[in-house]
């Protein structure tokens, strides 16, 4: 578990949300420059299988700004892409929880299984295992934030353009059992959107190398809580 301590870190926040980079950031350096981000997410595939460097690249570019970025591999990214993410100025939060104040969060790379043998590809039961695993690290914070690339299965978020649903049954039945705020994904590029199950917000931003982001603003007013996601393009 990785616990942090920023003074300038408060409850209310606007995070950026990005994934599916597939190797292109447009106009994303004028959105933040114009605006104030406090945490940047990104929910993987930040290449398209390459090449070496690029990532790492991407990442520092993006961190350009000196905004806290956290970030987790994609099923298109190589496996090299763990190395690439640790040597750039970016956070890897694949399979590890991180907790700033009383945020909790917690991110699993790569997806479920594909019919493509893309190079990051998990068995359910190994997604399961683990996101069990980094829940229980986070489960009494205030906050909790589960990064994940797959979406959950059977949501506004996982729709292919046939119709057929292809998310996680695993990262669905993880959110049913321990409802975390917000379930931050990504992977199916035609599938953009904001869902719910239970308690819990659903956000595919879409493929940000279309220019589609996501943004999720945390406010605290009167001792409660409020989440408002949005959908954007940049």
């Amino acid at each position: 578990m990785i616990i942090l301590t920023l003074r300038s870190w408060r409850l209310e926040m606007k995070i950026l949300v990005m994934g599916d980079i597939h190797g292109q950031c447009p106009n994303i350096f004028n959105y933040i420059q114009k605006n104030q981000v406090d945490l940047i997410i990104l929910t993987g595939d930040i290449t398209h299988f390459g090449p070496e460097k690029l990532g790492e690249d991407i990442l520092n570019e993006i961190c350009i700004f000196d905004t806290l970025t956290l970030a987790i591999p994609g099923n298109c990214d190589q496996t090299y892409i763990y190395g690439e993410i640790e040597s750039s100025n970016a956070i890897n939060i694949h399979n590890k929880s991180l907790i700033i104040k009383n945020i909790g969060i917690c991110g699993f790379g790569g997806s479920n299984t594909t019919p493509f043998n893309t190079p990051l590809e998990f068995a359910e039961i190994q997604i399961y295992s683990q996101l069990e695993k980094l829940m229980s690290e986070i489960e009494n914070q205030e906050i909790r934030i589960l990064v994940t690339h797959a979406p959950p299965w059977n949501t506004r978020a996982d729709i292919l353009s046939s119709g057929h649903h292809a998310g996680s049954e695993s990262i669905r039945k993880i959110i049913e059992e321990y409802q975390p705020t917000l379930n931050v994904c990504g992977h199916i590029h035609e599938s953009k959107a904001i869902d719910k199950i239970g308690d819990t917000f659903i956000i595919n931003p879409g493929e940000f190398s279309e220019g589609f982001a996501g943004i999720i603003e945390i406010e605290s007013k009167n001792g409660n809580v409020n989440i408002s996601p949005e959908l954007i393009q940049v």
